[in-house]
């Protein structure tokens, strides 16, 4: 049986406009519709990012930590912390002063609640629990602050931390989508058009699309080995 062999299978800007107006039963025939629809598929990524996690956007960053410093943004330390940082999802410190065995330690995510009611936020030592303020531009506080021991090149704020979805560019681009998600990507930019030139299939389109994206973050999500303990009945008891 002969095949393709080939798996590069991608779509782009203006195939996925296309594919929404045809499910809308209509065609993107002047600039401004274009115009909309991108702006539309932008929303749907904005959308995104209060639906949960998407395991292809999850990077780790690595921020030398400075004596006494309690903030850390990407004005602080611009070469370092990244600017596109949506959520961070967990942290932990890293000595390397001795290269061949660093040392990693996880640190507690509290709220502002929490990091408000610490009395002395400047205090010196070794970091243990850090806040998020979830700014336009999102800052890491530290309490402690590093102490002279635990700064410099050698010690770390290491994140993992959610990227935010890249803008729909030239209509010549592809999306900074991966392959499983283009389905739910087109149901939903479908049905967000629909609000606008089609309503009467608005209700429609909106149960496919959430199917779709149901689908593909039931399938985004991690995958972990799973152990099954058989229970233990003894007589008599």
């Amino acid at each position: 049986m002969a095949t393709s062999g080939t798996t590069a299978f991608d779509l782009d800007i203006d195939e996925i406009i296309q594919e929404a107006y045809e499910r809308c039963g209509a065609t993107a025939r002047t600039g401004y519709g274009l115009k909309s629809a991108r702006r539309s598929l932008n929303i749907l990524f904005s959308e995104w990012s209060n639906r949960g996690l998407h395991l292809w956007k999850v990077d780790l960053a690595s921020v030398p930590l400075v004596e006494g410093q309690a903030e850390y943004n990407a004005t602080t330390d611009s070469t370092n912390f990244p600017s596109n940082v949506n959520e961070i999802l967990e942290a932990y410190v890293r000595d390397n002063s001795t290269t061949t065995a660093p040392v990693d330690t996880p640190i507690t995510k509290i709220d502002r609640s929490a990091y408000s009611s610490i009395a002395n936020k400047l205090s010196k030592g070794t970091p243990s629990q850090y806040y998020v303020d979830r700014t336009k531009s999102p800052s890491v506080f530290l309490y402690q602050t590093p102490s002279s021991s635990f700064s410099g090149s050698s010690y770390l704020l290491k994140f993992y931390y959610l990227k935010r979805i890249e803008d729909a560019g030239a209509y010549t681009n592809q999306t900074d989508v991966v392959y499983r998600f283009i389905p739910c990507m087109c149901a939903g930019l479908a049905y967000y058009l629909s609000l606008k030139i089609a309503p009467d299939r608005s209700q429609n389109l909106k149960l496919l699309y959430e199917d779709e994206l149901s689908r593909a973050l039931t399938e985004d999500s991690s995958s972990t080995s799973t152990y099954l303990t058989p229970k233990v009945y003894y007589p008599g008891t």
